[in-house]
């Protein structure tokens, strides 16, 4: 069966966590983890009304860190630093995956709300640092994360991104709205993804190496 056609697409744009490798490797639960020590200490709440406030943080403004900067007078690399500080132990690179992005024609980029130095570290351990282009994190965004449809715009002229020739892979359905709107073919990638129907997904896995390896793709000079 032929796979995608992104023979339009000349720019690959992906999400680090959750999507480069899969949630189940547990490696976020351990940032979560560091999150709601943060939260926890920062203000004084009991650790289960701090978990809410975290997600509650996550889900209104995008990242956790928005709602502590905007409500708790955190500074965001405080909270970058530590709660990144992490074992990458449970990451380790898919020969399958690194073969499905060597044969991407075109640039390949990342855009995270994580930090410079986290999209580093996770990149080099699953081996795939040398195939990416650069990475728009969230200090480039100025702390504003995913979905503000500023912020996509702001990775866009700071990448020299085309969004109609751009492909943008995500594990969180709601930063595909924005990336749809602004004219990129929108893929959402997890366990679920093959179950959701927003409108504004394009295409859905749950194996992002073989949607990449069978897609098919403009053709390149030999």
């Amino acid at each position: 069966m032929s796979g995608a056609d992104l023979r339009h697409i000349d720019t690959w744009l992906f999400d680090l966590d959750n999507t480069l490798y899969p949630a189940e490797t547990g490696f976020m639960k351990l940032i979560e983890v560091r999150m709601t020590d943060f939260v926890e200490r920062r203000t004084g709440l009991p650790r289960d009304e701090a978990r809410a406030l975290q997600k509650k943080y996550w889900t209104e403004l995008g990242t956790t860190l928005a709602g502590l900067m905007t409500h708790h007078d955190v500074a965001p690399e405080e909270f970058l630093d530590e709660v990144h500080d992490v074992s990458l132990d449970l990451l380790e690179p898919d020969a399958r995956l690194i073969a499905a992005l060597e044969r991407l024609p075109g640039r390949r980029l990342i855009f995270t709300n994580g930090s410079g130095p986290h999209a580093e570290r996770v990149l080099e351990k699953l081996g795939i640092a040398e195939l990416m282009e650069d990475v728009f994190h969230i200090a480039s965004a100025d702390y504003l994360p995913k979905p503000a449809r500023s912020t996509f715009e702001k990775m866009s002229a700071a990448l020299r991104v085309d969004p109609r020739g751009a492909a943008f892979f995500e594990d969180s359905e709601k930063n595909l709205a924005p990336a749809a709107d602004l004219g990129m073919t929108t893929i959402l990638v997890g366990l679920n993804a093959p179950a959701n129907t927003a409108p504004f997904v394009h295409h859905r896995t749950d194996d992002l190496a073989g949607f990449l390896s069978s897609a098919r793709v403009k053709e390149t000079a030999a």
